[in-house]
């Protein structure tokens, strides 16, 4: 019988939140061998011991090293690192000859756009214009055989997703989108913050980054839209809920709204175009995103409501579907569409 080719693959940054997520999918996929797990501050230390779920996982392995020769010899590396950090690692990457995909912000906008919205020059510029965005089901053609893949952010997953069928569809007027947004605490990262502390975090729900989060630029990115876009944070470890307002064109109805996403996703298998409101439990610990949306005659208002898990198809379960099509392996490989409930 005829068998694909194991990929040798590696993880910089597994010791973040996405970066197990990763390992996780990673450790049970029919084509990828997982052989490096990097830290930066964990470097030499048993896996297992910092991170006891992933036991079954790594056996007695300890991270590495988060340097491009601890991945000499791989076919392929994600890289799950803070802002700013892939830049000093992607270039060595790439030059290597490996396929990156980068979970991280630093190669999904132009430099232009990425010093305006994160406040720092890009140390890679000439890497940016050939960095294919990785929103699968809005840009599956451009992955194909790409050398390296810009992720996308678990917000504007979620908003896009919703929107862009209404972008597509000339259905919505661009130029007045709101995007209000519900995170879990996960997203924010696995380093200890004020602001995460149980103390904190619990019975509470926060607004923040208003006017100005980062996340906005690749909404407008793909849209091509003018956002106003509202993040929060609220007391529960993963999932993310997008409800997004626009306003319809050419007399559209709640059916019609409808009918633009069933176009859109009926095909795909991981999008699926729900009647109810989504809730964020649905797809907790897959790979899968829910989508609906209504008019509402009374305010003239199209609403659009998705929900992802923002270490799934938000994050981590995202890039193993981008590698799985610039593999030109079964885009499912390795995933799940079921969520984990309750």
């Amino acid at each position: 019988m005829y068998r694909i080719a194991l990929m040798r693959v590696g993880v910089a940054g597994a010791s973040g939140y996405a970066g197990m997520e990763l390992v996780r999918l990673l450790s049970a996929h029919p084509h990828f061998e997982l052989e490096v797990l990097s830290g930066h501050s964990t470097a030499g230390e048993s896996i297992a011991s910092h991170s006891p779920s992933l036991t079954g996982a790594v056996g007695g392995s300890n991270y590495a090293p988060t340097t491009a020769d601890a991945f000499d010899g791989l076919d392929l590396v994600f890289v799950a690192l803070p802002h700013g950090a892939s830049q000093d690692l992607v270039p060595a990457l790439v030059a290597a000859g490996l396929t990156v995909v980068d979970l991280g912000a630093d190669f999904r906008l132009s430099p232009y756009e990425y010093q305006r919205w994160y406040g720092e020059e890009h140390r890679a510029p000439e890497l940016c214009a050939s960095a294919a965005y990785g929103l699968v089901e809005r840009n599956r053609a451009a992955l194909t055989g790409a050398a390296l893949v810009a992720v996308p952010g678990c917000y504007p997953t979620a908003a896009n997703l919703g929107l862009g069928p209404f972008v597509d569809a000339g259905a919505i007027d661009v130029t007045d989108v709101i995007v209000d947004a519900a995170s879990g605490l996960s997203g924010a990262g696995r380093a200890p913050t004020d602001r995460l502390h149980f103390a904190a975090a619990d019975e509470d729900v926060v607004a923040y980054g208003l006017l100005d989060h980062r996340h906005t630029a690749e909404m407008e990115l793909v849209l091509g839209a003018s956002v106003l876009f509202t993040p929060h944070l609220v007391p529960m470890v993963r999932g993310m809920l997008a409800t997004s307002y626009a306003r319809p064109l050419d007399g559209l109805d709640s059916a019609g709204a409808m009918a633009i996403l069933h176009d859109a996703y009926d095909a795909e298998h991981f999008v699926h175009v729900v009647d109810a409101p989504p809730s964020t439990k649905w797809a907790s610990g897959s790979n899968a995103a829910f989508v609906t949306a209504r008019v509402d005659e009374r305010t003239g208002r199209l609403l659009v409501l998705s929900a992802i898990d923002n270490l799934g198809k938000g994050a981590a379960g995202q890039a193993v579907q981008c590698a799985n099509v610039v593999a030109g392996i079964g885009e499912t490989a390795g995933l799940s569409n079921v969520g984990v409930y309750p």
